[in-house]
């Protein structure tokens, strides 16, 4: 009886409330140099060399929205945080608008994530081809972690009306995003990563797995967030990342894949 009570049961909701449903956090160990390649001047990569993809159902306007965020582990400033490279969703409203405010990498994706029992199924859908997927089993619950700070940088930057290389109407700036949370719940996953080859998420190729972390899935606290304008960075050494595929920080040609 001890044991039990003990335990932390889950969160509690109302039947068919989504406010509760808890992320889906999976992280691998990529490649350092190709990393590297991603970040422009400003921005440094760590030696862990962690990708960290999060997969969500979240009621953002009211309304239920699936996406997926990927972040990077690296440090603006020797602020040890996470470069985001892209978060699809299926809202098609609030991607312009955060992109314009805060350069935050927005794109439209499909999202299927569910729990059944103890099995965990999830993939993100763009431009035809799934591109990150994971099954799993509930292995059980695991001690919640301390409250915690997380940065993540975006960059904000506008090319010139007039099209002159290397010119800007709004030089790249680093967008600081500080947010503090608590952890309500957590459970370990017992699955795979995998992500698939595509010309529009090229994840598979430019950060490819090395090692597998963990998976799990969380249910966040959330403490506090706040989105500051930083300094601004080399717009020069900048250029060849400001084309990207769509909202994305992935590498592109004219908005899209590399030609």
């Amino acid at each position: 009886m001890k044991d039990e009570e003990k335990k932390v049961s889950g969160p509690q909701s109302n039947p068919g409330e989504i406010i509760n449903w808890p992320m889906l956090r999976l992280t691998y160990r990529t490649n350092r140099k190709k990393l590297d390649e991603l970040l422009p001047p400003g921005i440094e990569s760590m030696p862990d060399s962690l990708v960290t993809i999060t997969i969500y159902n979240f009621p953002v306007h009211n309304e239920p929205e699936y996406g997926v965020v990927i972040n990077a582990s690296a440090k603006y400033k020797d602020i040890e945080g996470d470069y985001t490279l892209g978060i699809g969703i299926n809202q098609e409203a609030a991607i312009y608008t955060s992109h314009e405010h805060w350069g935050q990498p927005k794109f439209l994706a499909e999202t299927h994530y569910f729990r059944m029992g103890d099995r965990v199924e999830a993939k993100v859908i763009h431009q035809g081809h799934t591109f990150i997927q994971f099954s799993g089993l509930v292995v059980g619950q695991v001690p919640n972690p301390h409250q915690y700070e997380h940065n993540e940088w975006w960059i904000k930057c506008l090319r010139s009306v007039d099209m002159i290389q290397g010119k800007y109407d709004f030089p790249p700036h680093v967008v600081r995003v500080k947010s503090t949370y608590g952890t309500s719940f957590m459970e370990e996953l017992n699955g795979d990563i995998i992500l698939r080859n595509s010309d529009w998420d090229p994840i598979a190729t430019r950060l490819p797995i090395e090692e597998q972390i963990s998976a799990y899935l969380w249910t966040p606290i959330f403490l506090g967030r706040e989105i500051t304008l930083e300094d601004e960075l080399d717009g020069e050494g900048f250029w060849p990342f400001a084309d990207t595929i769509g909202g994305s920080r992935w590498p592109g040609t004219n908005g899209g894949p590399l030609a």
